[in-house]
């Protein structure tokens, strides 16, 4: 689907081309029609009205919470669970009937009542949560926190997948994500819910099965992204706690935390499931651009963080590398047959091979150059901490690599962002590098006057070249902002 965005810019582009004969009035029309110029003006103003029902649904919702709970003791038993009843089932056949109501000749423009509908949604999954608690309360059933945002947030994300409504989806990840993260300050008394214990301990194969699949069923791009940080995070918390019960491997854990995000993110292709159920690929890829964005941010991070010399001063070898494989392979095997890192290692290998297949453009098997360039990135990763953690202490060189792959890829995005036009890339690329170059003066012992010859010389060209850049992009040829960003997404 085109963005608003682009819509804008081709509404633009073609007004022009109609006016200097290069299309005709028919076409212009038909372009029109495509793309929804005449839907352009409301779509921003249809956003905000669904943000407003919605904040008014979840105010209003807390309201009715409270005033229930504050005369709760009052109210007799019966009446209490016909409330409680009435009000979720009232509410929510409203929101249904809203919602499903036909719009007449606006196309996919939601009408007052269709979003009037979701603020109602909302509304139900907060009574949801409400018919919980306080049933809870008055059938005289206890139990922890987390149990409650559980079972909740399950309710809510089975609304989001009947309904493919993004709201409820976003709503349902929030309580689920509240129920993992409280849940892990009380691991030694989890609860009884029949495979709650378990779920919560497989939560990263959980978010990656069960979120992946809301944001395909919701084609959002939000929830993709929120799901992909929602595994990774997850995944790092059960790295974490088998790293402190099996601590003479960090070589190998430090790797796995590190590195395997990065690289399941960045080779992630929303056509290997289509390969894998053997159906016709699809031309677009929607989410791929999320996950490759989500990989880049994190090498990005954990490139800088390991540019510090005091982060590999701290991190000293446990045993040899021999031994730590050797332990890894025999006591440490609890590491590898964890299915968490089981499941993402298998899709980190059928990702990359998908990735290195043959395809129209590239009849032979192999990665693409920009690929090849993430492999290696990850890969000097990879054998600097293996051979500082499991072979000898290099601190300074480690140190010194990593500051020329952080200023590398400041580089590379300078440069991708003045050949697209692009100035989200061009200036994270110039902040990189001023971050960079600032972090340095403030780590290591220099002189003040030093200190801000260098604070200064940073703020003048980062202003200079940001107006340069400024000027640079308004004198481009408008056409050319419509081209692909790169021959990729094309194949």
């Amino acid at each position: 689907m085109a963005t608003e965005k682009f819509r804008h810019q081709l509404r633009k582009e073609s007004a022009q081309w109609r006016a200097e004969g290069l299309i005709t009035e028919d076409q212009h029309t038909r372009l029109a029609d495509l793309y929804g110029f005449d839907r352009l003006e409301t779509s921003a103003r249809d956003r905000f009205i669904v943000i407003l029902i919605g904040l008014g649904s979840i105010l209003l919702g807390l309201g009715v919470i409270t005033f229930v709970a504050a005369n709760w003791q009052a109210i007799p038993r019966g009446v209490k669970l016909g409330v409680l009843l009435v009000a979720f089932l009232g509410v929510n056949l409203l929101a249904y009937g809203l919602w499903r109501r036909p719009s007449r000749g606006l196309g996919d423009r939601q009408t007052w009542h269709q979003r009037l509908g979701i603020g109602l949604f909302l509304l139900g999954a907060l009574l949801l949560g409400a018919n919980l608690a306080l049933s809870g309360q008055l059938f005289h059933v206890g139990g922890m926190a987390y149990e409650l945002f559980w079972v909740w947030g399950l309710g809510v994300l089975a609304m989001a997948f009947g309904l493919r409504l993004v709201p409820l989806g976003l709503m349902s990840m929030g309580l689920l994500g509240l129920a993992y993260w409280t849940a892990l300050f009380d691991l030694n008394s989890w609860s009884t819910i029949p495979g709650l214990p378990t779920t919560l301990r497989l939560m990263p194969l959980f978010a990656g099965l069960v979120f992946t699949g809301l944001a395909y069923h919701c084609r959002s791009r939000v929830i993709f992204g929120l799901g992909a940080i929602a595994l990774f995070s997850s995944f790092f918390v059960v790295v974490t706690e088998l790293a402190d019960r099996l601590p003479d491997a960090p070589a190998l854990v430090a790797c796995l935390v590190l590195l395997i995000p990065a690289a399941v993110l960045w080779s992630y292709d929303d056509r290997l499931w289509w390969a894998i159920a053997r159906q016709p690929l699809p031309l677009k890829r929607p989410f791929r651009p999320v996950a490759q964005g989500l990989a880049i941010a994190h090498t990005l991070v954990i490139v800088y963080g390991l540019s510090f010399h005091f982060m590999w001063t701290n991190l000293n070898p446990a045993r040899s590398l021999g031994g730590q494989i050797t332990y890894g392979l025999g006591a440490g095997r609890g590491l590898w047959l964890n299915p968490n890192i089981l499941g993402l290692s298998l899709l980190l290998l059928v990702s990359w091979v998908f990735l290195a297949r043959p395809t129209p453009r590239r009849p032979r098997w192999g990665l693409t150059a920009t690929d090849s360039s993430v492999l290696l990135i990850l890969g000097t990763l990879g054998f600097l901490l293996i051979w500082h953690l499991g072979i000898q202490q290099i601190s300074s060189l480690a140190t010194l690599l990593n500051n020329v792959i952080l200023a590398l890829m400041a580089a590379s995005f300078i440069r991708q962002g003045l050949a697209q036009a692009n100035r989200t890339v061009f200036w994270c690329g110039l902040a990189t590098l001023a971050l960079q170059i600032l972090s340095r003066m403030l780590e290591y012992d220099t002189g003040l006057l030093l200190k801000s010859l260098a604070f200064v010389l940073c703020g003048v060209g980062v202003i200079i070249v940001g107006l340069w850049f400024e000027r640079y992009v308004r004198t481009l040829d408008p056409p050319s902002t419509l081209a692909p960003q790169s021959q990729e997404e094309q194949v």
